[in-house]
């Protein structure tokens, strides 16, 4: 009978008295019949697994239930807590709960409380006690013994009237010197209120006697002189756990309260320091933080943290050997936590646009304690081509504090994007200072560039700018509110700019829209493209219909012009980088001395150095394309290194589908190419060279349907450079007089006329396809040549008269190849008109046999060639009736053959 003695006589009393609330008393009435109800029948001394839950020592003592811990502490203080330690004198915290709820279980039971059951499903246990309307009892959940994350012995949690209870047996604890895991066993009240942190922690609620116990003897003391100090020996409490630094930096922060001398000396003593960081998981040392930070008075629990010396303790991380780990500099946070304070103070300015809610003050008080490792290199990747670890900052944060993954990214994200944010504030605060320095986007930052920069940022931006702040509050001490006054004025400037919830507003266009506008399909392109369309979404805000945005697309407006800068640089340019021509340079001029040319090869070529051939890079080149599309005289020189490139890469690939698509994005982009680019950038010869050779590309190495369409295309790009080369009226800049611009067009006419047309005349006359499209080229030739064009009649005339009198097969599939020879026969007579008296006779030789072939064959002459080559007689006739006796020609060629008579007249 002797500890019943003790713990009913010699219990030490603080003479203070709790007032219970409502639900408090009527939560201590049910407690008090469960413990009756159980002295009725008393527990087994073992389990069903032989643990001893009814110790032989206590089997005589009635059922002692005490509220004990943070919610005396609290009462005693006058703060009211939901959260309420219960402890048993003589059973586990388990088995008094089966018992509470084989008591509640009986009829008629629950009603003496106000109360209709205990939960017998998920979905009852969810809403269980959860507010004072609750009439059911939460089901038991049970948290078994885990000293690695500090909890020693198995506990039972439920929820009666809106309050979370714990159910646990008063302990012992024996410790050893190699771990923090203490040996478990039933305790007296004295024994669990001295292995507690805190004195003002200790003290108990007895059930039974309603009174305050208070066995360290000191606990109401010091709750009145609000101090912390532990109830053994400081360095011994410590040494046993040395969790219980953190946790009375966390009270002593929480509370007010201050932390007396003996026991800040021992926190600081070397040896405590190393058992904390060898024997308390980092998961633990995180929650002791976490609860700290998210206190009243966070700044207290860091000043704490430096002034005992125990950063590095606490944010390092252990995975790393001490001897390699990266050594932060701490100089100056002590000061600075101050400022920080101040700075988040309500009502500040800072504060009002950066703190919105407590997780963003927790994250700032976070970001604050990495600080720090600012200036940590950066990690490298594991493996060459890999992605980097994160930034040591990061992962001190993960690993010495278990920060979780939202805080974790927070702070990664607020290291990378440090730089770019000053910058921008910098920028801001210069502009505002000297507005008339402002140069264009790189000194006064647009809305544009601010608001994609908050986009980019991402919801957490407010505290990336803070932490960015943080940082140059402390490297520069000296110039405090220099630095506060110019985040302020960024700060302000965005809410000026209505772009402090940039990062929520909806792009006008989504993917689909934007493809259909470009002609393109959708692909991974879009989401860049789609940050070029809000960024200029941002420069037009009062822009608020999709199909303005569609508008500006089509109709080449400024959109365009961002959409295309954007498809060229970041598109385009990268999967032409390793195949870009030797004979241009990086501005897209043409090189002094470009080299040898590549070798020819016919083996497979390398995927890595011709990406744009892979079919899943085929949308570049539609917005290669369109980007060429859309470009005019105004715009080209701006692009003009982006484009070039790759359209000379494309025109010089051995397989004719990229030469043909080059060949015709070039032709392109020289209609939109005003004379004086074309010289500045001195590539007129190096166009030629390029498109030259795509006129050797005949049958029968090249099929004849490619053949066709390469020299379609080819020849009108080649009659454009020249007249852009040489125009009518040359530019300013031009060095060539008008009458020497035109020598020098008829030269290189001259050249693409033998060395193509008449060239490849020669070896494809019997292709018809091929034969036409020279012909029609060649009408073209004639016409720019005019007067100039004579000295070729004597080559022309014979192809010409050749083609028409010897048809290849009949009219009817003759008839376009004909009309073509037709019109360039048109030419010639108009052109060189004055020589015709001389090759009259030519003329009409071909116009004569084609007309009576046709006829011979019995076919009704096309309507459309009847009509040309009547016209054609007509221009000759008109060439030299003046000097020949015509009409007499003529009756002789009718004489002869009667059918003639309606060509010829």
């Amino acid at each position: 009978m002797a500890p019943m003695i003790q713990e009913i006589e010699d219990v030490p009393s603080s003479g203070t008295e709790i007032e219970l609330t409502d639900v408090e008393s009527t939560l201590r009435r049910l407690l008090l019949d469960v413990a009756a109800y159980i002295d009725k029948d008393p527990p087994a001394p073992y389990d069903e697994y032989g643990n001893c839950v009814n110790p032989k020592h206590l089997q005589t003592q009635p059922v002692t239930l005490r509220f004990t811990g943070g919610w005396v502490r609290d009462k005693l203080l006058g703060i009211g807590s939901h959260d309420i330690d219960i402890a048993i004198n003589k059973m586990t915290g388990y088995q008094f709960g089966l018992r509470l709820k084989q008591y509640l279980e009986i009829p008629g039971n629950p009603e003496k409380y106000g109360l209709d059951g205990v939960a017998t499903t998920d979905k009852e246990n969810a809403k269980a006690g959860a507010s004072d309307k609750s009439k059911t009892v939460g089901g038991l959940h049970k948290i078994e013994a885990n000293p690695e994350k500090s909890k020693h012995l198995e506990t039972v949690t439920t929820r009666i009237f809106a309050l979370d209870l714990d159910l646990v047996n008063l302990r012992k604890e024996t410790y050893t010197d190699d771990s923090r895991n203490p040996q478990m066993d039933f305790g007296t009240p004295e024994e669990d209120a001295l292995r507690r942190d805190a004195t003002v922690n200790a003290m108990f609620y007895n059930l039974n006697t309603q009174e305050v116990e208070d066995f360290t003897g000191r606990g109401h003391d010091d709750l009145a002189a609000k101090l912390i100090r532990t109830p053994l020996e400081p360095y011994q409490t410590f040494k046993d756990d040395p969790l219980r630094v953190l946790r009375l930096i966390r009270f002593a922060s929480r509370l007010g309260f201050t932390i007396d001398q003996p026991a800040l000396e021992a926190m600081r003593n070397a040896e405590i320091k190393d058992a904390l960081q060898r024997k308390i998981s980092r998961e633990r040392v995180g929650v002791e933080l976490e609860k700290a930070l998210q206190g009243p008075d966070p700044q207290e629990a860091m000043r704490l943290i430096f002034d005992l010396d125990l950063y590095f303790t606490l944010f390092c991380d252990p995975t790393v050997d001490p001897a390699k780990h990266y050594t932060p500099d701490t100089g100056g946070c002590r000061a600075l936590l101050d400022e920080l304070e101040t700075l988040m103070e309500v009502g500040s300015s800072i504060s009002q646009l950066l703190l919105h809610d407590k997780d963003e003050q927790y994250l700032a008080w976070m970001l604050a304690a990495v600080v720090p490792y600012r200036d940590a290199p950066d990690p490298q990747p594991l493996q060459p081509g890999r992605k980097p670890p994160p930034p040591i900052p990061s992962t001190v944060a993960r690993e010495g504090v278990k920060a979780t993954n939202r805080v974790c990214d927070v702070i990664t994200a607020s290291y990378m994007h440090r730089n770019e944010i000053r910058d921008l504030v910098h920028r801001v605060e210069a502009h505002r200072r000297r507005p008339e320095r402002a140069n264009g986007a790189s000194s006064n930052p647009g809305r544009d560039v601010l608001g994609m920069a908050v986009r980019r940022w991402g919801a957490s931006w407010r505290s990336q700018v803070l932490y960015s702040l943080i940082v140059e509050m402390l490297e520069q001490p000296d110039r405090l509110d220099a630095v506060q006054r110019r985040y302020s004025v960024f700060l302000t400037h965005l809410q000026d700019l209505n772009l402090l919830d940039a990062y929520t507003f909806k792009p006008l266009l989504d993917g689909k829209q934007l493809a259909k506008a470009l002609h393109t399909s959708p692909g991974v392109w879009m989401k860049e493209a789609l940050d070029v369309v809000m960024a200029w979404q941002l420069r037009n805000p009062d822009v608020k219909d999709p199909s303005e945005a569609i508008d500006e697309v089509k109709n080449h407006g400024e959109l365009t012009s961002s959409l295309v800068s954007h498809f060229l640089q970041l598109t385009v340019r990268p999967l032409f980088a390793k195949s870009k021509p030797n004979s241009l340079t990086e501005q897209g001029r043409r090189k002094n001395d470009p080299g040898l040319p590549p070798k020819l090869s016919m083996m497979s070529e390398d995927v890595a150095t011709t990406p744009w051939k892979s079919e899943k890079n085929g949308i570049a080149l539609d917005l290669l394309a369109w980007s060429v599309q859309s470009l005019d005289a105004n715009t080209v020189e701006k692009y003009w290194h982006l484009l070039v490139p790759p359209i000379l890469t494309l025109v010089d690939d051995v397989e004719i589908r990229w030469k043909l698509m080059g060949v015709g994005l070039l032709r392109q982009l020289l209609a939109a190419t005003p004379p004086s680019l074309l010289e500045r950038t001195g590539l007129a010869p190096v166009f030629e060279d390029a498109l030259m050779p795509c006129l050797l590309h005949l049958p029968s190495l090249t099929p004849e349907p490619e053949s066709i369409a390469l020299l379609s295309t080819t020849y009108p790009a080649l009659l454009t450079l020249a007249r852009l080369q040489f125009p009518i009226t040359p530019p300013p800049t031009s060095k060539l007089s008008p009458e020497a611009g035109r020598q020098h067009y008829v030269k290189n006419l001259d050249h693409v006329l033998r060395k193509g047309i008449l060239h490849s005349h020669a070896f494809c006359s019997q292709y018809p396809g091929i034969v036409k499209v020279l012909y029609d080229n060649l009408t073209v030739v004639l016409r720019e040549l005019g007067i100039d064009s004579v000295k070729h009649i004597k080559y022309i005339l014979p192809l010409l008269t050749d083609t028409l009198s010897h048809p290849l097969v009949n009219a009817v599939q003759q008839q376009d190849l004909l009309i073509s020879a037709v019109l360039a026969l048109q030419a010639v007579i108009q052109n060189g008109w004055p020589r015709m008296v001389e090759y009259r006779g030519e003329v009409l030789k071909g116009m004569v046999s084609c007309w009576l072939a046709i006829q011979d064959n019995g076919v009704a002459l096309p309507a459309d060639l009847e009509q040309e080559m009547k016209k054609a007689v007509q221009m000759l006739q008109a060439a030299v009736a003046e000097q020949v006796p015509w009409d007499d020609e003529v009756a002789q060629l009718i004489m002869v053959d009667g059918r003639l008579a309606e060509l010829l007249r």
